[in-house]
């Protein structure tokens, strides 16, 4: 038996599946965009590591600064402390803002370092350690290079006029050391422009601050 249908029935049939076919193209389309979202680099990323030890490395240096201008005169050094202290809260803020856009915790229960023991060549390591891991490159106290020990802390909230000065200087010196390393690390190994680019700002500030403060320590 032959189906005969008439002319509106045959244009009906052509309308639905012409829609039937728009509606695939929309799915398609919609998966497309979907997949192409943004990509955020995961919590194990040199991005991410840099920006959590990096945040950590900066809150120490703002918290020294602070303390040497409630305990010294000389309007230089307070200018600088007040300088860094200032610069690396704003640095800080960034990097802490970034793992919110990317989803991540602020912490995690990865070693300190980690990101960088994945690094290759002149970064395996950042020669802060002979071993190959993170937890290699930390203190025997569990701090990351250069950051002061509460010890040298207590001493710093303790001293005064030129005694300050000299111990900021020589420990925030050490700091920095540290911190340009951290940052060439981030340089070379972090995926995002947003990582690479403020970890070379932080390496060029950071070395031009040693070579004035170690002047400055030299005139002491």
């Amino acid at each position: 038996m032959t189906l005969s249908l008439s002319g509106w029935q045959k244009r009906v049939l052509l309308l639905l599946a012409g829609i039937a076919v728009l509606a695939l193209f929309a799915l398609a389309f919609t998966a497309g965009r979907v997949s192409a979202g943004p990509s955020f680099p995961s919590t194990t990323s040199a991005d991410a590591g840099f920006a959590r030890d990096m945040q950590v490395h900066h809150n120490q240096a703002v918290e020294m600064s602070m303390i040497v201008r409630e305990n010294v005169t000389d309007e230089t050094l307070r200018a600088i402390a007040y300088d860094i202290a200032l610069t690396q809260q704003q640095q800080a803020g960034q990097m802490y803002a970034w793992l919110e856009e990317w989803n991540l915790s602020q912490s995690t229960s990865q070693p300190r370092m980690e990101w960088m023991a994945a690094g290759s060549g002149e970064h395996a390591g950042m020669d802060m350690g002979s071993g190959n891991d993170g937890a290699s490159m930390l203190g025997p106290d569990g701090l990351m290079p250069g950051m002061a020990t509460e010890e040298q802390l207590d001493e710093l909230r303790a001293a005064r006029g030129e005694d300050a000065e000299r111990l900021y200087l020589t420990l925030m010196i050490s700091h920095h050391t540290a911190g340009v390393e951290m940052a060439e690390a981030g340089a070379e190994l972090a995926e995002t422009d947003q990582v690479r680019s403020l970890a070379t700002k932080i390496q060029s500030g950071q070395q031009a601050e040693i070579t004035l403060m170690q002047t400055m320590l030299d005139a002491l």
